[in-house]
């Protein structure tokens, strides 16, 4: 029952967020709490796909996307190391029911060319077992490709790094990076 459920639910989750994004975005603008082009997003591992899914989704919601150790390539994420393991919770592209879900939501093959898509960093680890680095090299890869404006869509790989370990310097040197990049992009100076 449970595979089932989540099988169903896995692409419509992201809608649902999507749509609370874009709900949240006008309140918080009519409230004047911000205003349009000065929110940013972070995700990491499943959040991380989650901001990939939002940015190709709904580029015109944010104005700094921040996704690390995200399966951008839903596609193929089950071919590549632990990716097997979450066959239960995602689906498998082999099948091709799943294959119509997973391809409705899965970032890299949902990119589309001539898009203005918001700053953009992602973060990546070279040792990352659990979700290997090839997702964000392709993702970024395609973004630069079909950027259509002068926004810029970057990748920070974390060297000595896997999914849930970085070494304090390099973990200090990854959140500066970080809040730097989302700072300029949202364009607070102080």
């Amino acid at each position: 029952m449970h595979s089932r459920f989540v099988l169903q639910i896995s692409g419509n989750q992201f809608t649902f967020q999507l749509e609370a994004a874009g709900t949240s975005e006008i309140i918080l603008t009519s409230q004047r709490y911000t205003s349009r082009g000065k929110i940013a997003i972070y995700g990491h591992s499943n959040g991380g796909l989650l901001m990939g899914a939002a940015l190709t989704q709904r580029p015109d919601l944010f104005g700094a996307v921040v996704a690390n150790a995200g399966h951008y390539d839903m596609l193929r994420y089950h071919r590549f190391t632990a990716g097997a393991a979450w066959v239960t919770e995602y689906g498998s592209a082999d099948d091709p029911k799943q294959f119509t879900c997973l391809r409705a939501y899965s970032p890299l093959q949902n990119v589309k060319e001539k898009t203005c898509y918001p700053p953009t960093l992602l973060l990546a680890a070279d040792h990352d077992d659990r979700v290997v680095p090839t997702h964000a090299y392709k993702f970024a890869a395609a973004l630069q490709a079909a950027q259509s404006c002068d926004a810029p869509v970057l990748l920070r790989v974390a060297q000595n790094a896997s999914h849930s370990y970085t070494s304090r310097p390099e973990m200090l040197a990854e959140h500066a990076d970080m809040w730097a990049f989302i700072l300029a992009s949202l364009g607070v100076t102080r």
